[in-house]
């Protein structure tokens, strides 16, 4: 135990660099992937023309395709080469934000393609512009159906987290490593698995809670 509340201060630290990664990514990406997916729904509720969908197409395409740490490293490691420059700290934000975002977009696409079409058409009925139809009709459906998904996706996030590691953020998993290494033990991994198996318990409770609250919505 006395070695546990040595190393402990340290774990904290690094849980609360992960958290913030965690909470901005969240805040970044599920709006921005929201508006993305209007725009990669199909005709005729699609409201971009084809160049603007196909453009959307290929970000979600790529952000997807290739895998988060070698984005992490492309952001800060390969971008100074042509002179764009982000401190560890924001590379990391970036790629987070522009990764997740394509996944939420793709997400919200799912959800918009599960709305019926007759939605948009009662809409106009009563002299909604489309813009109102989405945000008082079909939104508000669409949020309900991919809860689920974006709750998986979340949870992701927090473990997804540890990837900092690679451009030397001092993350949980780089503070229980460097304590473990310093102190041949594995103890503090152990102790690295136990917090984030906390944080995706409170983060499964939260998200049943926000499921509760929106199955009035059938």
């Amino acid at each position: 135990m006395t070695y546990i509340f040595q190393i402990l201060p340290a774990l904290l630290s690094g849980v609360k660099l992960t958290l913030g990664i965690f909470a901005i990514t969240l805040v970044g990406a599920i709006p921005l992937g929201l508006i993305l997916s209007v725009g990669l729904i199909p005709k005729p509720k699609s409201i971009l023309g084809k160049a603007g969908k196909s453009l959307l197409e290929g970000y979600v395409w790529v952000f997807r395709g290739t895998p988060l740490l070698l984005q992490l490293m492309f952001i800060f490691y390969g971008l100074p080469i042509i002179g764009i420059v982000f401190d560890r700290f924001s590379a990391a934000l970036v790629a987070f934000i522009l990764n997740y975002a394509a996944y939420f977009a793709e997400i919200f696409r799912g959800g918009f393609g599960a709305v019926d079409e007759g939605q948009f058409e009662a809409s106009t009925v009563l002299n909604m512009t489309r813009w109102q139809a989405l945000r008082y009709v079909v939104i508000p459906q669409v949020v309900k159906i991919v809860l689920p998904s974006i709750g998986n996706e979340v949870i992701n996030l927090v473990k997804d987290s540890s990837l900092v590691y690679v451009i030397g953020l001092g993350d949980l998993l780089r503070a229980g490593n460097i304590a473990s290494a310093r102190d041949v033990t594995l103890l503090p991994l152990v102790l690295v698995g136990v917090i984030y198996l906390l944080l995706t318990l409170i983060l499964t409770f939260l998200q049943k809670r926000i499921e509760a609250a929106f199955s009035y919505y059938r």
